[in-house]
């Protein structure tokens, strides 16, 4: 009799710890878990306007290919032209979720949904990086992650700007590419 009378008190101690710490982690605030993007130190003219929240945040990591072309209405003059980029799409965590590629700029998942956009805005960034940007999504290809995506904004950024070396007539048709680092935000409609 004794034994019994000491395991019920042990085994209702153990249930009420349990339901006190399912109870805890389920109250827990979104102070514990990890920070939410805020745009509010980005340029105005780039911010995603209200009505739309953060869906992904992602890291792309990889190259973009200029080419030396002949400047628009210039006859003789040269520059270096953004070709496209090849970068992957990382997780916080570094785990690749997706490929950012182009032309055209697409956003693909691993899921294998994708899009296009259509730029809207873009803002200085710093002299060694690409600009801040605002895309507005086109509908996505297939479901999944990208479905539902309503603005990208790339921020973060480092690198990217186009190559330093000469574009003179005589390199016309040569192509660099650069190495960049960007933050990719998705934002869907709430």
């Amino acid at each position: 009799m004794s034994f019994i009378t000491s395991v019920r008190p042990a085994a209702a101690l153990g249930v009420v710890a349990a339901a006190a710490l399912l109870t805890a982690c389920g109250t827990m605030s979104n102070s514990t878990m990890a920070p939410t993007f805020s745009q509010a130190s980005l340029p105005p003219t780039i911010q995603v306007p209200a009505g739309n929240r953060v869906a992904l945040e992602t890291v792309g990591v990889g190259d973009i290919t200029y080419e030396c072309r002949d400047k628009a209405n210039m006859p003789g003059q040269t520059e270096w032209v953004f070709v496209g980029p090849n970068a992957v799409l990382n997780d916080r965590n570094g785990k690749q979720i997706g490929k950012y590629y182009g032309p055209p700029a697409t956003w693909e998942s691993m899921d294998g949904s994708k899009l296009t956009a259509t730029q809207l805005a873009v803002a200085p960034s710093g002299p060694t990086s690409l600009p801040y940007q605002l895309v507005k999504a086109n509908p996505a290809m297939g479901m999944g992650a990208m479905t539902g995506v309503t603005y990208i904004q790339r921020v973060a950024l480092t690198g990217g700007v186009a190559p330093s070396a000469p574009c003179t007539p005589m390199t016309k048709g040569q192509k660099q590419v650069v190495k960049y680092q960007a933050d990719y935000i998705f934002w869907k409609a709430v």
